[in-house]
């Protein structure tokens, strides 16, 4: 199929609105953390924009893709730098292919960090993000997007395909499944309880909030400029949809658990529902978008809590939110997906498909962040000490503060000319 200058210009624009959701993520997350970790937290997606693009040009792209379908991932070296791609007579198009599947790895590197925020040194983040994205986030999208097992695990079976069109599993799955093996690795922060740690800036939450649902209409319509933009309309609308009916799903649960419903219920019910559909939103129609957004909302509001049922410290519910509504959108499809769904005109055999995808990403993913996360903590550390995390991070980490409360008299005296 042709590709037309204004796909070439869509396919552009879709890139920068994804690339534009990791500061959105700095922005929520920055504001969940303490007032003396913001710095540390906002750079840890700042990070993940430096390496993984770096590594992604280098030689990410190159792995994406496998030219068998068992192969755990494409040849790094086929085409180091993309030279060759470059100049090619297709580089126009591809290259852009190359920066929309870049900032995808980006984001859902940047996604990890929120379980280890107030605790984690810089360097060490950025070793574990450099060395998870090369083994866990390039060979994933190959499996998923680049010819690999996954993408054809329903030919092999002799079932329908796997459905995850925008990251249910190769994002979500993969960096919620991660963020709670680095939880564990880490620990819990001290004081860590119920109510210890609140949002520092709510502000923040929602400004990062309203980003990232800005940059996800890039993230889920985005693909679609490869293919004619002819299911545009369809991801556009459950984007909105089941967004919006996680946010009234969220905040109804906040109603009956406290009595109040919350901005900040309100803001992380918005990224619970753009996760679910993630998977899911061009393969379902829209009463059934709205139905899983709805689901996401209440489901994750309640899935937060379990951190502190279960012992362990995932900061800011990387794993309530981004695990468990990935997994929903994605095994979702095995019900209600368009013609092949269990309710909609199929049979068990996509929930067969889904279920099979979702657990091995998680579980190679959860194992590999483990494995790496100890690796660094037996060597360099991964954990500041708890009398840094108690002075802040920011100004043992990075020697910053991301607010001046010194308030200096004569100066201003000075300056006004009194």
């Amino acid at each position: 199929m042709e590709i037309t200058p204004g796909a070439i210009g869509f396919g552009v624009i879709a890139t920068a609105l994804v690339l534009f959701m990791t500061p959105g993520l700095a922005f929520f997350y920055g504001g969940l953390v303490r007032s003396k970790s913001v710095i540390s937290m906002m750079m840890m997606s700042f990070g993940s924009m430096g390496l993984v693009a770096v590594l992604w040009i280098l030689y990410g792209y190159n792995m994406s893709a496998v030219e068998t379908p068992w192969g755990f991932a494409g040849n790094p070296f086929s085409d180091f730098g993309l030279s060759s791609l470059a100049s090619s007579a297709t580089a126009n198009v591809d290259l852009v292919g190359v920066g929309f599947g870049a900032t995808f790895a980006i984001i859902t590197i940047a996604l990890i960090s929120g379980a280890i925020a107030d605790r984690a040194k810089f360097w060490s983040w950025m070793v574990f993000a450099g060395v998870f994205a090369t083994l866990g986030y390039f060979p994933i999208a190959s499996w998923v997007w680049g010819g690999g097992w996954i993408m054809n695990l329903g030919e092999t079976l002799n079932l329908p395909e796997v459905i995850d069109y925008a990251g249910g599993t190769a994002v979500h799955i993969n960096a919620g499944a991660a963020a709670l093996a680095l939880a564990l690795v880490l620990g819990k922060r001290v004081g860590f309880a119920k109510g210890s740690h609140k949002p520092h800036n709510v502000p923040f939450v929602m400004l990062g909030a309203a980003i990232l649902w800005f940059g996800w209409f890039g993230f889920n319509v985005g693909a679609e400029w490869l293919n004619g933009l002819g299911g545009a309309g369809l991801i556009a609308v459950n984007t909105l949809g089941a967004t919006a009916a996680a946010i009234v799903g969220w905040v109804v649960v906040e109603k009956f658990k406290s009595g109040k419903a919350t901005s900040v219920g309100a803001a992380s019910g918005a990224v619970a529902g753009l996760v679910a559909i993630t998977p899911a939103c061009a393969n379902l129609s829209p009463g059934w978008a709205l139905l899983l957004g709805v689901i996401s909302g209440a489901l994750c509001a309640v899935a937060i809590e379990l951190k502190y049922k279960l012992g362990f410290d995932d900061s800011l519910d990387v794993v309530g939110i981004h695990l468990v509504a990935g997994m929903l959108g994605t095994l979702y499809l095995g019900l209600f997906a368009i013609d092949t769904g269990l309710f909609t005109g199929g049979d068990f055999g996509q929930m067969v498909v889904q279920f099979i995808a979702a657990i091995v990403v998680l579980v190679y993913a959860f194992v590999l962040a483990y494995v790496i996360g100890q690796l660094i903590e037996k060597t360099i550390g991964f954990r500041v000490t708890d009398e840094d995390e108690l002075a802040g991070v920011d100004k043992i980490v990075h020697g910053e503060e991301a607010y001046d409360y010194e308030f200096d008299f004569e100066r201003e005296k000075e300056k006004v000319g009194v």
